[in-house]
């Protein structure tokens, strides 16, 4: 198969496009053509090294966690799930930006979302629901999502409003449009943001949710006026100083399926900055790492 791979840590002009060898899936797993597989932050920092001591991978190695495709292979003591039905899910924290991946949590893609947009449902949504749930019910509740027009900001607020919450979502100005089309009530982050907030929200912000690790926690703590109405998927040391919920995504087809249903109902739609194909993936990597993107960056197989 075709893949692009890493043969040594480094930038993004280590990735190269070359033959690999075919997967094949094991106990509870599915083979997938890839059509369309997305960038998140993890792919460029294990490319780049950062989290060599924490995650170690064995070279050279395939970048990618999530995509989206059609079944072509099955594994042993798989079940609702046929050859040829098309799926989005996630694998190993390598192994998605290929013509073939294994996965080990997915779900079928609603007939809503392209390609693109499935590939760029998987980590996001994942990661967006076990950060919403770890705060309780939304419904009523007033919620303020930092970093809101990110791949797991937006897909937090899709998610938040179609449970009820009203949202107001941190970004530069530039995205505020951006985050009104979601659903939320758009604000700009930074310095100040506690005094902005009193004349946007007159009776506080409920719970917060962190996807950016823009240095905020202390703030939304104050902001909430309780750490355990805060959770963040992004700033995991500053979580555990401060004693809010610390949120790490997991390979979970029920919340994926969720995902699913809301895409069906047409409550959440993957929001896609750009894609590039396979040939471009170091353009790719070299977008992500800049940062402040507007929904996901997905690459197409």
């Amino acid at each position: 198969m075709r893949a692009a791979r890493f043969h040594e840590y480094g930038g993004a002009e280590s990735l190269v496009i070359e033959q690999a060898p075919d997967p094949h899936p094991g106990l509870g797993e599915i083979r997938v053509r890839v059509a369309a597989a997305s960038v998140n932050p993890i792919d460029w920092k294990l490319r780049a090294g950062a989290l060599r001591q924490l995650l170690p991978l064995e070279l050279p190695a395939i970048p990618g966690r999530d995509a989206a495709g059609v079944v072509d292979e099955i594994g042993d003591g798989v079940q609702g799930v046929s050859i040829g039905d098309r799926v989005f899910g996630l694998g190993g924290v390598t192994g998605a930006t290929a013509e073939l991946v294994i996965l080990s949590a997915w779900a079928h893609a609603p007939n809503t979302w392209n390609d693109e947009q499935a590939a760029g449902a998987g980590l996001a949504s994942v990661t967006a629901m076990r950060g919403l749930n770890a705060l309780g019910s939304l419904a009523g509740r007033t919620l303020l999502v930092e970093g809101a027009a990110g791949g797991v900001g937006s897909a937090a607020v899709e998610i938040a409003v179609a449970q009820g919450a009203t949202v107001i979502g941190t970004a530069s100005e530039r995205n505020h449009e951006f985050l009104t089309s979601l659903g939320a009530v758009p604000i700009t982050y930074g310095p100040g943001l506690a005094q902005r907030l009193s004349a946007l929200a007159p009776h506080g912000v409920d719970i917060a949710l962190d996807t950016a690790a823009s240095g905020s926690l202390d703030d939304l703590v104050a902001i909430t006026g309780d750490p355990t109405r805060v959770a963040t998927v992004a700033d995991h040391a500053g979580g555990q100083r401060l004693g809010t919920h610390v949120v790490n995504a997991e390979n979970d087809s029920t919340l994926l399926s969720a995902a699913a249903v809301l895409g069906r109902q047409g409550r959440y739609t993957p929001r896609i900055e750009q894609t590039y194909p396979l040939e471009r993936i170091a353009d790719a990597h070299a977008h992500a790492e800049r940062g402040r993107t507007r929904g996901k960056i997905v690459i197409c197989i």
